[in-house]
């Protein structure tokens, strides 16, 4: 969906007022740099930020990057950490600010990450190697009813209970280190009935272990109400979602910006009361069939924009 998020984008980038030299756009999920570099090419003028948690994405997208100087900048930093980003750079606000979430191509096409589940890896899943906990310490030291919570929550696995008690049960015998242990054991203790639709029968305790593991539900609860509060008047905020959890999150930062807070029944509704922000999609866009057939990991892409329309805090 690159191209709807660059048309999203453009009416605040190209603005007349917005035509010239400064202004930003945030790239806040930087990766291999193909956003980034689609936007410093659409948007001559416009210098761009660039953020990401994981070292080996920064160099390779420094090298895809280089052609265009010193108009882009980028930062070892995760998109929970956007105000702090921007005061280092001297940047009260900006004018667009682009969120494409989840793990990224390179993350699941790396074996030794551990991110996907269809070959055999350390379990690791940390976003950014250099700090915090594996998935595998996950697994092997969390307690039994947080692990539960953790693949109902960020997994949405019905079969939590099921997974879990065979979870301790192997790992008692011996720690966890490897992602096809943990595939086969999932086939194990599922039902037939639960392995006939879904896809992979491992896919939602994956998805539940890497979100655990890069705090990735915390730090968006931080980073969009961040970037709301950073865009200019004018600016626009674009977001692709992978999962239901994050669009949900997304959607109530979004809706409650574009909503009056004034008191039912007043005759004038005074400016303080007003939305701050306007609703760019009706409820989240879905990708077409053709982006889906030249891309099968955009299937479950979900896409919001919104336009900061007036001063004062979100």
């Amino acid at each position: 969906m690159l191209q709807r998020c660059l048309d999203l984008l453009a009416p605040a980038l190209l603005a007349p007022a917005l035509e010239r030299p400064g202004a930003v756009v945030v790239d806040c999920t930087l990766g291999l740099g193909g956003h980034s570099e689609a936007l410093l090419t659409r948007f001559p003028e416009v210098r761009l930020i660039g953020l990401d948690r994981d070292k080996e994405a920064l160099r390779l997208s420094g090298e895809r990057l280089a052609p265009f100087g010193d108009r882009a900048t980028l930062v070892h930093a995760i998109y929970a950490d956007l105000a702090e980003v921007l005061d280092r750079l001297g940047l009260p606000t900006v004018q667009g600010i682009l969120f494409d979430l989840g793990v990224s191509s390179m993350q699941l096409d790396e074996a030794d990450r551990g991110f996907a589940y269809a070959q055999d890896a350390p379990l690791d899943m940390r976003m950014d190697q250099t700090t915090g906990i594996s998935a595998a310490e996950v697994l092997n030291t969390y307690a039994p009813g947080e692990l539960v919570r953790i693949l109902r929550q960020y997994g949405e696995e019905k079969q939590a209970k099921r997974i879990v008690s065979a979870i301790v049960r192997e790992r008692d015998k011996e720690p966890f280190s490897n992602s096809a242990r943990l595939v086969e054991l999932i086939r194990d203790a599922l039902p037939q009935a639960a392995k006939r639709t879904g896809g992979n029968p491992a896919k939602r305790t994956f998805q539940a272990l890497r979100i655990e593991v890069n705090g990735e539900l915390s730090g968006l609860e931080r980073a969009i109400p961040a970037a709301v509060d950073r865009i200019a008047v004018g600016g626009r905020i674009a977001v692709l979602s992978y999962h239901s959890l994050e669009d949900r999150l997304v959607k109530q930062v979004f809706t409650a910006g574009a909503t009056s807070t004034a008191p039912p029944g007043l005759p004038v509704v005074p400016e303080k009361y007003q939305p701050k922000l306007k609703l760019l999609t009706r409820g989240a866009e879905l990708p077409t069939e053709e982006e889906i057939a030249e891309n099968r990991r955009a299937a479950p892409a979900r896409f919001r924009g919104v336009e900061r329309i007036r001063e004062g805090r979100p």
